[in-house]
């Protein structure tokens, strides 16, 4: 074993249930401060715009950005509508504490720490967050989907987070992550370990049904290097 990756949100940051339509009023209400039935409509054209993007990224693994989104509904692109939408996230983003020592941890035993997330989130937006909770640092390596052509579960999204790691061998990856179709299938499809975080209160419509089982559960990721050591020479 050489890499540990880790899926962003559900994993590195607990989960919570977040309202993407209230979402993007945030932004709406920006754009169209004075008046409440433009803005209402313009969250509703951009909210079914980026569930339409999360359906092909659940049935063809196909990758996006949040300009795409606003493009497809003919919504304007402005830095305050942005930021608005953004702050409503905010509570969503914050790192797990456990995660700094862990990722300590883990590069004191020489493992290389990597992050391979689904999302239309910028790079920049993650890697600020990241920033902003101290642990951008401890990362060697952070893959997000919205610079790639397609999301988990498809291989070539595994393939680039090690390829971003320096790793050609998947059985030397090791993948944590909060989705069993996602993550878990996606990740021992191409030969990687795979852990499950099961405390994700995933959307309906972005399951699908896996028989791929998990080669662990965490219920803590402070209890991650027990579980790597049944691995470790």
């Amino acid at each position: 074993m050489r890499a540990v990756i880790f899926d962003w949100g559900g994993t590195l940051t607990p989960w919570v249930t977040m309202d993407h339509l209230a979402a993007w009023r945030a932004y709406a209400d920006v754009i169209h401060p004075e008046d409440v039935t433009a803005a209402v409509a313009l969250a509703a054209a951009v909210h079914a715009a980026e569930q339409a993007a999360w359906l092909r990224v659940r049935d063809h693994h196909t990758a996006f950005t949040l300009a795409q989104v606003l493009d497809t509904a003919h919504a304007p692109v402005t830095e305050a509508a942005l930021l608005a939408f953004r702050a409503y996230w905010d509570r969503a983003t914050h790192t797990d504490p456990e995660v700094a020592p862990l990722l300590t941890a883990l590069r004191e035993r020489g493992l290389r720490t990597g992050i391979l997330s689904s999302t239309a989130w910028p790079a920049t937006w993650h890697d600020e967050v990241l920033a902003r909770d101290g642990v951008l640092h401890l990362f060697d390596a952070r893959i997000w989907s919205s610079d790639l052509p397609h999301t988990k579960p498809h291989p070539a999204a595994f393939k680039a987070a090690m390829a971003a790691l320096d790793i050609t061998t998947p059985t030397d990856c090791v993948y944590i992550g909060d989705r069993p179709y996602d993550d878990i299938t996606g990740a021992k499809a191409v030969g990687m370990r795979a852990i499950l975080i099961p405390h994700s209160d995933i959307p309906p419509s972005q399951q699908v049904p896996t028989t791929a089982t998990p080669d662990a559960t965490l219920h803590r990721l402070s209890d991650l290097p027990t579980i790597l050591d049944r691995w470790l020479p």
